[in-house]
Order: structure tokens, then C-alpha cells, then sequence
């Protein structure tokens, strides 16, 4: 009997290379009803997760979708030189109406696993800032043709937040860093992975 893969919702990062195949991605996606959103943006990796992913590359596509199962049917597909990040969002934390345009995506691990109280306490520092609309905790999952020299050790312990505002992303960035160090001063490890400025909808 074959195993059960369950298929959850989330955001998918791929990289927009001006190549065959992220222009096919793109295509196929804005088609897709299993895109809910897409955005170009840029991606800035942090300083800690830069050795995982030396291949990273500066723009591109971020959707999210309703179906990873799908997803990963999509990036094998069209597997690129460059990694594409999968965020599988297990436990949605909140989702609310914040004034401004979703232009500001970040995502965190976490360097010690989900014990049940860091997660609400987590939520409930997240919930204070009024810009955050959506968090969520999950998975992350890699598509690549060059295997990368180090494995990412904390792809089960990702947060991401997305953040409306009508502020510059670097001021945007400032406010997750912000709340990223409020998070850890409560003394749970939350580093970022990638953050994600958005300059154009897509979808």
C-alpha cells in the first residue's frame, strides 16, 4: 500500500531565471486555480542561511497556493539550477484584515522544535504587531538539480509571516527584525531564513 502524502497550503518561492522553465512556471501558475495569489519579488537570504542555499538568486516568483501536492508535481517538472522553496503551512496561527497591500513576506525557522507553549507564546508576540496579517507555522521542502553541499537542519520548524504596509521594504524589514529580536528575548531561537520584498501582483 502506497503512503498517504498529505497535501496542505502554504506559499511556494521559485526562482525567476528569464529561463524556459520559470517562464513556463509563471504561466502555468497564473492559469492554475490552485494559485491563490503571485508576486514578483526580490529575496534576500540572511547571513545565518546563506551557506545552505549559496545558489540563491535575487527575484522571484511567490505564490501561494491551496495544494503542495500539486506544487511539487509543477517544480519537478520544471526543475531549475537555482533552489525552489516549498512552505507547507500545517498550523495556521492568524489571518486578519491589516490596512495596506500585503509587499512584505518573511520567513523564519526555529532552532529548537515545536513545543506547545513557544508556539502560542510565538503567536501571541505576532499578534501584537498590527502590520502582520497572516502567520502560520509549517514545513519547508527544497526542488533543485545541484544538490546543495550542506542540509538545512530546521525545514520542520518554519514560520512565515506576510505584512501589509505602505512603508519601504527596508523600513518593512526593520519592523520584522524588530519583532523577530522581541520573539527571542523571550528566549525562543527564531532566525530568518529569507525575506521576501514584493514588487509586482502577478495574480
Amino acid at each position: 500500500m502506497s503512503k498517504l502524502e498529505l497535501s496542505y497550503s502554504g506559499y511556494v518561492c521559485a526562482p525567476y531565471l528569464h529561463n524556459h522553465d520559470s517562464i513556463d512556471l509563471k504561466e502555468i501558475w497564473t492559469k492554475s486555480k490552485n494559485i491563490e495569489e503571485m508576486y514578483f519579488v526580490t529575496g534576500t537570504f540572511s547571513s545565518e542561511s546563506k551557506p545552505y542555499f549559496s545558489d540563491s538568486t535575487n527575484h522571484y516568483i511567490l505564490a501561494k497556493f491551496n495544494d503542495s501536492e500539486q506544487i511539487s508535481k509543477d517544480l519537478a517538472a520544471h526543475n531549475q539550477e537555482k533552489t525552489s522553496f516549498v512552505f507547507n503551512i500545517k498550523d495556521g496561527l492568524f489571518e486578519r484584515e491589516v490596512q495596506g497591500d500585503t509587499n512584505f513576506v518573511s520567513v523564519y525557522y526555529l532552532e529548537y522544535g515545536d513545543e506547545g507553549d513557544d508556539l502560542q507564546d510565538i503567536a501571541n508576540l505576532l499578534l501584537k504587531r498590527d502590520k502582520i496579517e497572516v502567520a502560520g507555522l509549517g514545513n519547508m521542502n527544497t526542488f533543485c538539480l545541484n544538490s546543495s553541499k550542506f542540509t538545512f537542519p530546521y525545514s520542520e520548524n518554519i514560520v512565515v509571516i506576510e505584512v501589509a504596509s505602505e512603508k519601504s521594504h527596508q523600513s518593512v524589514k526593520k519592523y520584522c527584525d524588530q519583532t523577530r529580536r522581541d520573539i527571542n528575548r523571550k528566549g525562543m531561537t527564531m532566525t530568518n531564513l529569507m525575506s521576501l520584498s514584493i514588487l509586482e501582483k502577478l495574480k
